[in-house]
């Protein structure tokens, strides 16, 4: 069994997974903070940005595209859904609910779009353009691991 004394676990609390979430969460934090005048969170933008460049998308495409699990996604859908920025309906199949983008969902992503680039603007400052592009590179090759890598 591991020791589990001070200098180990102080190793764990510098896991990749534990930066990321804590990065994660201070980023939303600040990108929630730029949208609030708007009514929308960062994840909700974020589905609707996905939703107007995809078209209408099966639950399980858009869960899949958001690298979301879908009782998280379905939890969104219902704010979305109930403010009527989103329409989720049967598809072809029955088996398969599909959402869409409505016109005032639209609207909605239109009056966020100059704040999240303008939050944008400033991590890029922050960050400088070369630190910028090289994290979001790293971060997309890391999305990319399996559980089978283990």
């Amino acid at each position: 069994m591991t020791r589990l004394d001070r200098r180990a676990l102080g190793r764990a609390a510098g896991c990749t997974c534990f930066t990321l979430r804590k990065a994660t969460r201070a980023v939303t934090q600040f990108y929630d903070q730029a949208l609030r005048p708007t009514g929308l969170r960062t994840t909700q933008f974020s589905l609707l940005t996905l939703l107007r460049l995809a078209g209408t998308l099966p639950i399980t495409r858009l869960a899949e595209e958001a690298v979301m699990d879908r009782t998280t996604l379905s939890r969104n859908l219902e704010v979305l859904e109930r403010d009527r920025l989103v329409r989720v309906q049967p598809g072809s199949d029955a088996r398969v609910r599909e959402v869409e983008l409505t016109d005032k969902g639209l609207a909605k992503l239109a009056q966020a779009f100059p704040r999240w680039q303008s939050a944008q603007r400033a991590v890029a400052r922050h960050l400088g353009a070369r630190r910028m592009a090289r994290m979001l590179a790293d971060l997309s090759s890391v999305m990319t691991i399996s559980p089978e890598e283990q």
